[in-house]
């Protein structure tokens, strides 16, 4: 059965490793997690079993671009899947709901944020659901790269859901991912199916380089490569331009891509390089998600990757065809303390998670208290990053300490696409004075109107969802166009009896634990490079695989090379250096701008490394002198320094 409908629905006569095992047990009711290599076939793993499973298969992936591939592939397969998310109009949306609540589709895509939206909570409370599916699975936990902090409420979800089994799945989680995965959804050890980390078709190499050098040393590496398709990594944006600009005079023909480019360049430029036109790409990260070509001969490192699990993912880009493919890295020290600085700047100071626990208990007393916050607001408050910001809410949501409840835009505002009276008189009786209250309690600026709520709940006693619900209306049948904005999340807050510094200090110890396991992920990186062990063998090893018990024999330490890493940079002592001359302004600018209150030696620190942080946007401390001045230095070495000259 499930060997005919692989045949009938997708064209392959067999299984690829690792697929019929997983597929069989999702198809006996178990759940599943499924641990393959990049390019190896994770997504027929729930596409085939979607079709033999009662109800609908609900998709948790992480990106629009992952899920709009996997989607243009289900259609091509005239299997019935759609997509709710934000690119969407409100009628799209409805009408993807509308399909899935008569059956009419099968697997529906959603990124996990979609789950906190207490109104598609309650649509899709309402549909028998057979399967979960959680792509890029790794962002469950903690301890994983990539670590999205909605993730962690899935197993809640699944619960509130009754969706009765769930499969996970991924191309980089470590056994401590792993067993952290297993815990989270009670999946059997014999569930967990991993078909190894090793391709002998990828080429390892890491190449000591200095920083001067590296560009020329590209250049070479890929004249005699000119005519292969492949993919050169940056961390920077400008670094990709500048690397791009630099192929090109030197004849070899190559495109920048990363997130400042507006989406149609980035989609050209993908475009030329799916079909072959281009043939080397420069990129950040930003480029590779959900890329499924499988002719791309190399990919180089140009930067240092971010971490093993990065590093990994990228380079499992190559080779998808089997073929014979490089992997190289143009390794130096120079910018590690760039790289472990991003790391320090997700790390709240006590006071700001403080901030935020005073918020809450400000609101607590009442019957049912709520707490509204607009996340940019209060990161500002709070001197928090919003994804740090995210990922404490979510800590204060497993602590029982907040709820979400919905959400919803602050402000609504709109331009009149007929004359106001033209609008009124399409409506009669009650609804018609209704909306003449809605025009009578706006203001109106030269183009914009915008909906003022509380006077129209005084004046008229509407309630908001009647309003926005026929604002909505007014916008479908061409009246206004609408625009909202400020979008406010509404939590419920416990009313239990809560200690603000023994919860602060255990918040603390989290985010501690998290900034020291991103530190020694960044540690692990550099050592696996540095290693005088096969390359290969130290990867799979690194992810539990320890089948490849001898050397690879083509990696570059099997070839007699062994990488060490040099630092170009020679940093001079920070005693060297004028504390107040490179501070005062900063701290000056602080006092003027936050009633006179001194920065904290942790702030100090961000300034000197630019980690940027929410106060310094409107300090606009970037255009000061001394901004990122000590960013080569490691950030412990620049704390302690600056703790000393502030005492």
């Amino acid at each position: 059965m499930i060997l005919n409908s692989l045949q009938q629905h997708f064209g392959y006569n067999a299984f690829r490793e690792g697929q019929e095992a997983v597929i069989n047990a999702v198809v006996s009711g178990r759940s599943v997690a499924a641990i393959f290599p990049t390019g190896s076939g994770k997504s027929l793993c729930y596409q085939l079993p979607a079709l033999h499973l009662p109800h609908l298969t609900l998709v948790i992936s992480p990106l629009l671009a992952l899920m709009q591939d996997q989607l243009d592939f289900l259609a091509q397969h005239n299997i019935p899947a759609a997509s709710i998310d934000s690119t969407q109009s409100r009628e799209e949306a409805q009408a993807v709901m509308q399909g899935v609540r008569n059956g009419q589709i099968k697997i529906l895509m959603i990124s996990v944020e979609r789950l906190k939206n207490e109104r598609f909570r309650r649509f899709i409370e309402q549909i028998p659901i057979s399967l979960l599916v959680v792509d890029e699975a790794h962002c469950i936990s903690e301890w994983g790269h990539n670590f999205r902090p909605d993730y962690l409420k899935l197993p809640h979800y699944q619960q509130q859901l009754k969706i009765p089994q769930t499969l996970l799945l991924t191309a980089t989680a470590t056994p401590q991912v792993v067993a952290d995965m297993q815990h989270k959804f009670a999946i059997a050890p014999e569930d967990v199916i991993t078909t190894g980390f090793y391709r002998p078709n990828l080429h390892l190499s890491v190449e000591p380089v200095a920083h001067t050098q590296k560009t020329t040393r590209l250049t070479e590496w890929l004249q005699p490569r000119a005519q292969q398709c492949g993919i050169v990594y940056v961390t920077l944006q400008k670094t990709a331009e500048a690397v791009a600009d630099q192929l090109n005079r030197n004849g070899i023909a190559a495109r920048a891509y990363h997130a400042g480019l507006g989406s149609d360049i980035r989609e050209q430029i993908q475009q030329q390089f799916m079909s072959g036109e281009l043939r080397c790409i420069v990129a950040t990260i930003a480029f590779g998600m959900g890329i499924d070509k499988s002719d791309i001969r190399y990919v180089v490192h140009y930067d240092l990757p971010k971490s093993i699990e990065n590093y990994s993912q990228e380079t499992g880009r190559a080779g998808r065809d089997g073929g014979i493919s490089d992997c190289l890295v143009l390794a130096n020290r120079d910018n590690l303390n760039v790289l472990q600085n991003f790391v320090y700047g997700d790390t709240p100071e006590p006071e700001g998670i403080t901030a935020v626990l005073d918020e809450i208990q400000a609101v607590m007393g009442t019957p049912q208290p709520r707490w509204e916050l607009m996340l940019n607001a209060l990161s500002q408050q709070s001197n928090i990053r919003p994804l740090a910001l995210k990922t404490l809410l979510v800590q204060l949501e497993l602590q029982n300490v907040i709820h979400p409840q919905f959400s919803y835009f602050a402000e609504y505002r709109f331009k009149y696409l007929v004359p106001e009276s033209a609008l009124i008189e399409r409506f009669e009786g009650e609804r018609r004075s209704f909306v003449e209250a809605i025009v009578e309690h706006s203001a109106k600026a030269r183009t914009w109107v915008t909906v003022n709520f509380d006077a129209l709940h005084q004046h008229y006693g509407a309630e908001r969802s009647r309003v926005v619900s026929a604002l909505e209306y007014f916008q479908e049948q061409g009246l206004i166009e609408l625009q909202s904005k400020q979008m406010t999340e509404v939590y419920s807050v416990n009313n239990a009896p809560m200690d603000v510094t023994q919860l602060s200090e255990g918040l603390c110890h989290y985010f501690e634990s998290k900034e020291r396991s991103e530190v020694e992920r960044i540690e692990a990186m550099v050592a696996l490079f540095e290693s005088d062990r096969c390359l290969s063998q130290q990867l799979a090893h690194y992810f539990g695989d320890h089948t490849l018990t001898d050397g690879c024999g083509h990696c570059s330490v099997c070839r007699g090379s062994v990488a060490r890493l040099p630092i170009s940079v020679q940093l001079t002592p920070l005693e060297t250096y004028d504390f107040d001359h490179l501070t005062q302004p900063f701290q000056q600018k602080y006092r003027d701008l936050y009633a006179g209150k001194q920065p904290s030696a942790e702030l100090l620190t961000r300034y000197l490394c630019g980690i940027s942080v929410p106060r310094f946007t409107p300090m606009k401390a970037r255009s000061l002198a001394a901004y990122a001045e000590l960013e080569q230095y490691p950030y412990a070495d620049v704390k302690q320094w600056v703790t000393q000259q502030s005492t």
